[in-house]
């Protein structure tokens, strides 16, 4: 009875901290399809240990240790995919001149913003605060700095598309 016991707990656990535990692992794999692998393999490694950890509300850290280390194996048994040349290739010298430019081009185009609204996306995005958080720090509902980020998000949107920037979709990284 207790074996199926913490099988349900286990289940339990990974239907309600699932989504937490793919944004802890997309900041430590790039690509959504190895966060997801991380996160299965972190929680198969864990699966048979799940009855030793005596404190489950540290189930998350045990968790984020688990993926870290994974990470760290994946990481280290990599195949080098460099391949020996006798001719080298053309230096390039990456200046910063393009990331500047991005970021002028973000701080110009965020004067188009309410106050409220610069302020919601600059706690969110730049700041990373979560929107209980940032809702908190604001003093507003947690709906309230949902529905204000997506219309600064839409109004960044259609100034980059539509305003002097000649930003299109297919041609730029902007996630704006």
């Amino acid at each position: 009875m207790a074996a199926s016991s913490g099988v349900l707990e286990f289940e339990e656990y990974v239907r309600t901290r699932q989504d937490a535990l793919l944004r802890s692992a997309r900041r430590l794999v790039p690509e959504l399809v190895d966060a997801q692998d991380l996160v299965q393999t972190a929680l198969v490694r864990t699966y048979p240990r799940w009855e030793g950890i005596a404190d489950k509300r540290l189930a998350d850290a045990y968790m984020r240790r688990v993926m870290i280390n994974t990470r760290t194996e994946w990481w280290r048994s990599r195949r080098l995919e460099e391949v020996p040349t006798g001719d080298l290739p053309e230096a390039s010298v990456d200046d910063g001149a393009e990331q500047r430019a991005d970021r002028e081009m973000l701080r110009d185009v965020m004067r188009v913003l309410a106050p409220q609204q610069r302020q919601v996306v600059i706690m969110r995005h730049y700041g990373q605060l979560s929107t209980e958080e940032t809702a908190r720090a604001l003093g507003m509902s947690a709906g309230t700095v949902k529905s204000t980020l997506h219309r600064a998000l839409a109004r960044l949107r259609h100034e980059l598309e539509h305003g002097r920037y000649g930003y299109t979709r297919g041609e730029g990284r902007c996630a704006a």
